[in-house]
């Protein structure tokens, strides 16, 4: 039903525009805040860029951030990244980190991104505090965050907006009648919009998000997602039916798909109860974070990772200037 009022399909969206007004208000009286020096923005003394999005639900920031975090570690650049940690609760922040940290406690995401880079990760609340811990730990040259781009109290050197390219901006409405943070305005001040799937406008960098090999949960061993059957297919993304799209664009028909909420917590009994032994269960990369802890005697668990793709020349032109920032 979201989607529907969110897409315009529905007029039900209309009811819902005096909150949405009001959202819109709120939201531009804190920015308007911080411009004038009302609130105080702390500034790093290293570069930081921003990878947020102006939708709610998931665009593919996180598979942004993990090809930028490569890609600058491939040029000689230590990275950090900071996140707030949706999804999980530390009993101390900032929360730097560590091969034994759990989803519970920094989020799936950060997890995700520490598993796959090997840099350095903080997660707080308060963006500063963990960029703070980051410079303490590992004096980084540059710091990535992952989302809070409405996070005006931290300063940005850089700021990236990452968009759906099949649903783009929906209605164009603010939240809660529509799917925006902030108006489709904004990107008139942004240094950076890639645009994943669909088709880029004149400025946008392209991104496709390339599918690798099935990694099984609990052996790591590698295998071709066309080498299954009897598939039930699970996702706990902003927007599951990507994930199914995918599979089927690889040449996988589910005999049955379960779209989870975003960062919503997983137990062995949760596994236990989506499929049965005899089944092979494909899930994103970011829900086997949330299944490695309890995997143990399930070798029918297995997740397909995916990769940002950027071809297009302005992303080259995006890594030169993010590259210039620390030289």
């Amino acid at each position: 039903m979201i989607e529907r009022i969110w897409s315009g399909k529905s007029p039900l969206y209309l009811l819902l525009l005096p909150l949405s007004w009001l959202y819109g208000l709120v939201s531009g009286v804190i920015r308007l805040s911080y411009r004038i020096g009302l609130r105080a923005i702390w500034r790093a003394p290293v570069p930081v860029v921003v990878v947020g999005n102006l939708t709610a639900g998931g665009n593919g920031k996180t598979p942004v951030v993990i090809w930028l975090v490569e890609q600058l570690q491939q040029r000689g650049v230590s990275v950090g990244v900071v996140s707030r940690g949706y999804g999980g609760k530390a009993a101390v922040y900032p929360l730097l980190l560590d091969a034994k940290t759990t989803p519970s406690e920094a989020g799936d995401e950060p997890v995700l991104i520490f598993q796959r880079t090997g840099a350095p990760v903080a997660v707080a609340p308060k963006r500063s505090e963990a960029v703070k811990a980051l410079i303490v730990a590992a004096a980084p040259q540059i710091i990535i965050t992952d989302d809070g781009l409405q996070h005006y109290a931290l300063g940005r050197d850089k700021e990236i907006v990452v968009i759906d390219g099949a649903r783009r901006f929906g209605n164009g409405w603010w939240l809660p009648a529509g799917p925006m943070r902030e108006r489709a305005g904004r990107l008139r001040s942004v240094d950076a919009i890639i645009v994943n799937g669909g088709e880029p406008q004149a400025g946008e960098i392209g991104m496709r998000l390339k599918p690798g090999l099935a990694i099984n949960v609990l052996t790591g061993e590698r295998r071709p997602v066309t080498d299954f059957s009897n598939v039930v297919a699970m996702a706990g993304i902003g927007h599951p039916p990507r994930f199914f799209a995918t599979l089927a664009q690889c040449g996988v028909t589910p005999v049955k798909t379960v779209a989870l909420a975003d960062h919503q917590a997983i137990t062995e009994q949760d596994m236990l109860a989506i499929a049965t032994a005899e089944q092979v269960v494909l899930m994103t990369e970011k829900d086997a974070v949330k299944c490695r802890a309890f995997a143990g005697g399930h070798t029918n668990w297995w997740y397909l990772p995916v990769d940002a793709q950027l071809d297009s020349p302005l992303a080259e032109t995006l890594l030169k200037q993010l590259l210039a920032l620390v030289r």
